[in-house]
């Protein structure tokens, strides 16, 4: 066995057998490769899919393990790692649509580079529209990220050394950017692979999606509280600082209508409505402009200011470090 593709899922076997059929699909030889899933805690469903993928796709060499109890994609993708019997540990999620040859350029360029500590990096495509909505143009920065676990790799002995994902992280949000930069912390090259393709669709997402999505924020606290340096040089290098100018203007414009000063109200509403408007149009750009996205985006910019700087104090307090 020469590589191991590892999968975290929990219950969402309508996108986890699309995934499965692509890897049962690829270049390299079957006997070359094992597909390790890894559900986060019990789950029938996945289990079935697993089944039936066993008995369709002939000399498939599938496993399919659970955690005991939900513990998030990280602990998922350590346990499938663990058990891992290729040398070459590639990972992708349950969503994800590997193209044919995805493994064997993985394989190709880690023979070319003959080293024993090394990580890869794959590109990923996002199909989307010309002017998608907000949310499908934030999935659509995966195609920019620099490693995601989306479509990655490494030895199992680089997993071994770096001390596999980081399970402080529970959801699926900054522990593939931990793990990164624990790799860079032990000068493991990461060698970007454009030839390991991923198809990552983008889901239909709810209305007001964006407002459920600020609680990641607090995430940001724990991994800037690991690694200060390097989140300020790939994540972010200043304050959402007109997030607390919205809210600092909202509060004094809240405050001077039951003070009864109607001058400052009025001053503070303009100054906050021209920072909510400034926010609408800018997550508008290169986006859909049909009315009810225009009305999520304005919405939504009221409130994920509050939300985001909510969450990330939050975290801050939680995990004891300071992220403004």
């Amino acid at each position: 066995m020469k590589v191991s593709v590892v999968i975290p899922t929990y219950k969402r076997p309508e996108l986890l057998i699309k995934c499965l059929k692509k890897l049962c699909e690829q270049s390299l030889s079957k006997n070359l490769y094992e597909v390790i899933v890894v559900t986060d805690g019990a789950d029938i469903e996945t289990e079935s899919i697993i089944n039936l993928m066993q008995q369709q796709c002939a000399d498939f060499n599938l496993h399919c393990y659970s955690l005991e109890i939900k513990k998030g994609p990280a602990a998922a993708r350590n346990k499938g790692a663990y058990l891992a019997k290729g040398e070459l540990i590639l990972f992708t999620d349950d969503d994800c649509l590997p193209q044919k040859n995805w493994i064997e350029n993985f394989w190709i360029v880690y023979q070319s580079r003959q080293k024993k500590l090394i990580a890869f990096s794959g590109r990923t495509i996002v199909p989307h529209k010309n002017l998608p909505t907000d949310y499908e143009k934030n999935i659509a920065h995966l195609e920019t990220a620099e490693f995601i676990t989306a479509n990655c790799a490494c030895t199992k002995i680089t997993f071994n050394l770096v001390g596999g994902f980081d399970e402080d992280f529970p959801i699926a949000w900054r522990e593939d950017s931990e793990f990164q930069f624990r790799l860079i912390n032990y000068s493991i090259e990461i060698i970007k692979v454009e030839d390991a393709i991923i198809e990552h669709p983008v889901r239909t997402a709810q209305w007001g999606i964006s407002i459920k999505e600020q609680k990641k924020s607090m995430f940001n606290a724990l991994l800037y509280k690991k690694h200060p340096a390097l989140y300020k040089e790939k994540i972010s290098a200043h304050a959402a600082w007109t997030y607390y100018a919205m809210i600092v203007l909202f509060i004094i414009f809240i405050a001077s209508i039951f003070n009864a000063k109607p001058f400052l109200s009025a001053t503070s509403f303009l100054l906050w409505m021209m920072l909510v408007l400034f926010f609408t149009e800018k997550r508008l750009k290169g986006t859909s402009k049909k009315f009810s996205h225009i009305a999520e985006m304005f919405a939504t910019s009221i409130v994920i200011p509050f939300l985001s700087v909510y969450w990330t104090l939050y975290g801050s307090i939680k995990y004891k470090t300071l992220l403004l």
